[in-house]
């Protein structure tokens, strides 16, 4: 059963999108067998991993609204990293709006969709969209724990509060089950006071849910998306690409060691 991990902040610009890509090819490329869910509208994971949708390709909103099709039709193999990507693009958009008509069981369409799948991956990564509405609540109901990418700046901690809001309010409702993976430093800047001081404000309020370690700034986790490639297979040296192989073995540690992001 593969163990489901929602990269979620409503905040954009703060790394979810590069934690979803560089987490899920660290993992693949130490050979665990990974589906890395696109569940926002921008299709950002999907073009970050150099897959461009063609018209009338099946996506992640087929996967959830379209009963002619099947999840499994919509999921596409890649060979570098090598791992499935269920992709997206903006027909995902109209998703909060259809599942807002829904009575009943709207919070549950990607868990139910990821139910017949999930056997064949040893982790799923859902990268989600930077806003607090049903696809959300969807990618949390579904998920087993929540990565929180927190950029370093001041309002760091402000700005989660509404996450924090919204995962007890799933956990209350939908997902009793659902915990903090961890919660992930981005954009840091160790020459600045203002880096180590979020820092430090982070691991005082989460303590040990805060990972060890933090993504830089580095020019080549930004190059990388545009090339449709992976920080790895872009720039293996740099210090984003350390960062990131780094944060994939403490979330292994982590789960070997049967925390369970509790």
């Amino acid at each position: 059963m593969a163990r489901k991990i929602a990269i979620a902040n409503q905040k954009g610009g703060v790394g979810k999108t590069t934690t979803s890509i560089n987490l899920a090819a660290g993992l693949a490329y130490l050979n665990k067998r990974i589906l890395l869910v696109d569940f926002d509208p921008q299709g950002n994971a999907t073009q970050g991993l150099g897959y461009r949708v063609g018209l009338g390709d099946p996506t992640v909103y087929d996967a959830i609204l379209n009963d002619e099709v099947n999840i499994s039709e919509c999921i596409r193999t890649l060979q570098k990293p090598p791992l499935d990507i269920l992709p997206s693009n903006i027909n995902l958009a109209g998703a909060d709006l259809q599942l807002a008509k829904i009575e009943e069981g709207r919070e549950s369409y990607l868990k139910n969709a990821l139910a017949d799948i999930e056997n064949r991956y040893d982790y799923i990564i859902i990268d989600c969209p930077p806003s607090l509405g049903l696809l959300n609540t969807n990618a949390l109901t579904a998920a087993d724990s929540v990565l929180i990418p927190v950029q370093s700046e001041y309002y760091a901690l402000e700005g989660i509060t509404q996450l924090l809001q919204t995962i007890r309010l799933v956990q209350r409702l939908f997902n009793p089950n659902l915990k903090i993976e961890g919660v992930l430093l981005t954009m840091y800047d160790a020459r600045t006071n203002l880096s180590a001081e979020v820092g430090q404000e982070i691991r005082k309020h989460f303590k040990e849910k805060a990972y060890r370690t933090y993504i830089p700034r580095n020019i080549k986790l930004s190059e990388a998306p545009s090339t449709g490639l992976s920080i790895y297979d872009y720039a293996l040296n740099s210090e984003g690409a350390k960062a990131y192989v780094a944060l994939t073995r403490e979330v292994l540690n982590n789960n070997v060691e049967g925390s369970d992001g509790q």
